[in-house]
């Protein structure tokens, strides 16, 4: 099965914002911190009501993102500053 949906159009990484993380686009809102809220159990209506910023279809590339992720064994980040955030993350973590 093959999504058509292009979530790249609608999530994005840029250098200063959110360090680099990927972001629904036009928000500071990580893509990360819309899936672990999906993951926790909150709504689309939740995530949308405590992130105004946030669009329905923000959501929806959250999601493709993440299956494509699941789909791929590595998926590249949208710009270099999305991997040097992801490896100063996993620095702090461990």
């Amino acid at each position: 099965m093959t999504l058509k949906f292009d979530w790249t159009r609608h999530l994005t990484s840029r250098r200063g914002v959110c360090g680099g993380q990927l972001c629904a686009a036009g928000t500071r809102v990580p893509v990360a911190v819309i899936l672990d809220s999906l993951a926790e159990g909150a709504t689309a209506a939740d995530l949308l009501h405590s992130y105004p910023t946030l669009k329905p279809v923000h959501i929806r590339a959250a999601m493709a993102y993440a299956a494509a992720l699941a789909r791929e064994q590595e998926l590249t980040p949208l710009s270099p500053y999305a991997r040097q955030a992801r490896r100063e993350s996993s620095r702090r973590v461990g």
